[in-house]
């Protein structure tokens, strides 16, 4: 993104305004009043559109942002809570019902860990501020137990006790600041995660690159000119991680850990378009969970 952005890699006949903005303002502006022309969505809500006919967006193969949810499971450290299974009979907030990291993380809470969501009840709530809202229509499956709370949040859910456990991508503040309150159901993450894809072959996909369909019927050439100056702005930013003549990033190790990816067995790599399989089993369980 970031050499796209700066004009260090240009789209082949195309003139580019960048606007770097937090996600939830860029996929609200974007999927509620189509403010730019090509924009990063919300993968959850891309799928939703596409289920309909005539979807106001064409996707681009490209994915901005994949990431592994274990680590997005928060619960009150007195309620119990020490397995997923333990999430049966709680209440649980969320951000947004329609929001990726928490289809992802219902699909693996239904598919994986066998908890049967509708022995939850879900409490929608922004994560850290009041007035959170869907951004989009949907038809909750039938059985799930589902209560909107405009007036308060998630974090203040917690630590109230209101709630009994939180599924976010973004870091609940309850959890700096719950004096041990609130702690994660997977403190050490990162090896569950590493099963998980060991299992399944998924990489989670977040976020997708779309367009406006308008513009893209009226030049439809741009998406494939987009895709290949993505990918080009990729390939330029893991060459910069990987180079240990000095540090790209403020992180530790990290050409080391690319370095791992690159040469493990079953290597978690960072594909601009899916391979095959993967796109097979990540859209299985995105349509599976929609549907569950």
């Amino acid at each position: 993104m970031r050499d796209l952005t700066n004009g260090a890699v240009r789209a082949e006949g195309i003139l580019l305004t960048g606007f770097i903005l937090p996600v939830e303002e860029i996929f609200f502006r974007f999927i509620k009043h189509r403010e730019w022309d090509i924009s990063e969505m919300s993968f959850g809500k891309f799928i939703g559109f596409a289920s309909q006919d005539n979807s106001p967006f064409v996707g681009i193969p490209v994915f901005p942002s994949r990431v592994f949810r274990h680590s997005g499971f928060y619960v009150r450290a007195d309620r119990g809570i020490a397995a997923p299974k333990d999430l049966e009979g709680k209440t649980v907030g969320i951000p947004e019902w329609a929001q990726t990291a928490g289809i992802y993380a219902r699909g693996f809470l239904a598919e994986t860990a066998g908890v049967d969501l509708r022995k939850i009840k879900w409490v929608q709530a922004g994560t850290n501020e009041a007035g959170r809202e869907e951004k989009v229509e949907f038809t909750l499956p039938k059985g799930i137990l589902y209560q909107q709370r405009r007036d308060t949040s998630i974090s203040a859910l917690l630590l109230s006790g209101e709630i009994d456990a939180a599924i976010s991508a973004r870091v609940p503040e309850a959890y700096y600041k719950g004096k041990g309150k609130v702690v994660r159901l997977y403190p050490n993450y990162r090896p569950e995660e590493m099963r998980y894809f060991a299992a399944t072959g998924i990489f989670p996909i977040m976020h997708i690159i779309a367009m406006r369909r308008a513009v893209f019927e009226r030049y439809p050439w741009v998406a494939m000119n987009m895709f290949k100056a993505f990918d080009k702005a990729k390939a330029r930013s893991l060459e910069r991680i990987r180079d240990l003549t000095a540090s790209r990033i403020p992180v530790p190790w990290s050409a080391s850990i690319v370095a791992e990816w690159v040469q493990a067995s079953t290597p978690i790599r960072f594909p601009t378009a899916s391979k095959r399989t993967a796109r097979r089993s990540t859209r299985s369980v995105v349509s599976r969970t929609l549907k569950a």
